[in-house]
């Protein structure tokens, strides 16, 4: 069987990063990316979001930043030339520089116009102003209508705190933001008291239940991370009514011998958050922001008794099919390798879907029509039945040093092609080789078994 050949389709002087999800524009012209300095992308310092024409290898700056501050990590709305980033702060100072609690979501067309709008606002004063946050939001990805976001987020107010006292933790959730016209809101303003509050344009709830101190052996969870919407449209309750907005998520649990983990959790949620559930919205000095009524948090995935219990792998977020019906993740199997996963978000039965020899060794995404989920593995970027199991190679093996990087492997839209990073060979001014982080573009044909 024959497959068509990866093409490279960016060459800059810096490293490209790509988010693990939601990096293809919804015509599938475009790829939207953000510049670090280092491969892994681990120093968060790139000062641009840029996007490359597929098929010309054009490259347009998104935009560029200004007043020292950093941005990142993008994500394409899937209904219009829009997409969301991370934004540091301006003028960072030793008090206040970039981290998980001092950083913001904003969103930029893809017009080039240059400008970006707020979408959490930020209000870490007391009285805190409900639908605000009071740290930092981080991984946005739009809903599949293209409406609401939702984001992981730390808490300043908390961190200030520290780790001892009377007053609860800073701990990684899960939250979400809300247009604020769909609210009937012009705007979510905040008072002006302090120079790191700012407005913001949705209204921004955390949807996540987390504890200081799990019970161990419980269901609760220390922190919630790596979310992803579930279905295009939620999915089917077992009464057969629809839950049309879900998210699945990793929970940290701590098993009955004190061993901490994550498990697949789902967070089902009500049409309205705007209502007050088990406590201030907006949270208290002392306390985290708690999630609207009607929020509920499940565990899926009971893993404690396996060998290897709890989510494995490379990071990753959790992906679900289009319809739904399936969550994927990685976890080890009884030899150690690392394998595909799924889980149903209603009654929690999960299914070994990979039985290869290789570990899997990406971030994954699943192909619009559900059939095929893309990842690294052995040097190749590979896909996998979701039927069978079966995973083929769709760019041949090769050294380690050229490999699919583990950050992403992202379907197009139409499903026809996979967007990935490696690192290529380069020659200095000098002359001295040294190698780079580049985006390159493989279209499905047929594939080589990866046995």
């Amino acid at each position: 069987m024959t497959t068509n050949l990866s093409r490279q389709i960016t060459s800059g002087p810096t490293n490209t990063i790509l988010t693990n999800a939601n990096v293809w524009s919804p015509d599938g012209e475009w790829i939207y990316y953000d510049v670090r300095s280092d491969a892994a992308g681990s120093n968060f310092d790139g000062n641009r979001i840029e996007r490359v024409h597929v098929e010309t290898g054009k490259v347009e700056t998104v935009y560029q930043s200004s007043r020292s501050a950093c941005v990142g990590v993008v994500t394409a709305c899937p209904k219009s030339d829009r997409v969301v980033f991370i934004h540091g702060p301006h003028d960072p100072t030793p008090e206040w520089n970039y981290n998980a609690w001092h950083r913001r979501g904003v969103i930029a067309r893809a017009d080039l116009s240059k400008q970006i709008t707020n979408v959490d606002a930020r209000d870490i004063t007391p009285p805190f102003t409900v639908g605000a946050l009071r740290g930092g939001s981080h991984v946005h990805t739009f809903s599949p209508d293209g409406q609401w976001i939702a984001f992981t987020y730390e808490d300043h107010v908390l961190a200030e705190l520290g780790n001892e006292g009377p007053h609860e933790r800073n701990t990684r959730q899960i939250g979400v933001s809300i247009p604020v016209e769909l609210l009937s809101m012009k705007s979510l303003r905040v008072n002006p008291n302090h120079r790191r509050n700012h407005d913001g344009n949705f209204f921004s709830v955390l949807v996540s239940f987390t504890h200081d101190e799990p019970l161990p052996g419980s269901d609760e969870i220390f922190r919630a991370c790596e979310d992803a919407w579930i279905g295009r449209q939620g999915y089917l309750r077992s009464d057969g009514s629809r839950q049309h907005r879900a998210i699945a998520f990793q929970g940290e649990v701590v098993a009955a011998d004190g061993e901490h983990f994550c498990e697949v959790f789902v967070l089902d949620l009500p049409d309205d958050l705007t209502r007050v559930g088990r406590g201030p919205l907006e949270g208290t000095p002392t306390t985290r922001p708690r999630p609207p009524r009607g929020v509920v948090q499940r565990r899926l995935t009971f893993t404690s008794e396996r060998k290897f219990p709890g989510i494995q792998g490379p990071r990753h977020w959790l992906r679900s099919t289009p319809d739904g019906e399936r969550i994927a993740f990685l976890m080890r199997d009884d030899a150690g390798i690392v394998q595909l996963w799924t889980v149903s978000p209603r009654s929690g039965d999960t299914t070994q879907l990979t039985h290869n020899a290789n570990d899997i060794a990406s971030a994954f995404t699943w192909s619009n029509d559900g059939k095929w989920i893309a990842h690294a593995m052995d040097t190749s970027v590979c896909v996998t039945d979701s039927s069978t199991g079966k995973t083929f190679r769709v760019t041949p093996p090769g050294a380690a040093a050229g490999a699919p990087r583990p950050e992403a492997c992202v379907f197009s839209p139409d499903g026809t092609r996979i967007a990935y990073v490696a690192s290529v060979a380069d020659e200095s001014a000098t002359g001295n080789a040294f190698t780079r982080n580049q985006i390159f573009v493989c279209t499905l044909g047929t594939h080589t078994s990866a046995d």
